[in-house]
């Protein structure tokens, strides 16, 4: 086998390597070159919390859980 050192194909990698990082750059610019965005939407959260919301918290509180529908089966020997 022989040295890639020495026989030249460690510039095959390094120029391999470098069209890769090259490729990489353009696609990167090409994205974000040609996606323009005119306005953004601002987004407006409700942080009142009324009545209602608190009472279906407590409803789902008072459902069964999966636990209390599944059972082990019995292990016979």
């Amino acid at each position: 086998m022989e040295n890639p050192f020495e026989s030249g194909h460690i510039k095959n990698y390094i120029l391999a390597y470098i069209s890769v990082v090259v490729i990489m750059v353009l696609f990167f610019i090409a994205s974000t070159l040609f996606h323009d965005i005119d306005d953004v939407e601002t987004k407006m959260f409700n942080t009142t919390v009324t009545e209602k919301d608190v009472s279906e918290d407590k409803d789902e509180k008072n459902e069964p859980s999966l636990m209390d529908e599944v059972r082990l089966m019995d292990l016979k020997r």
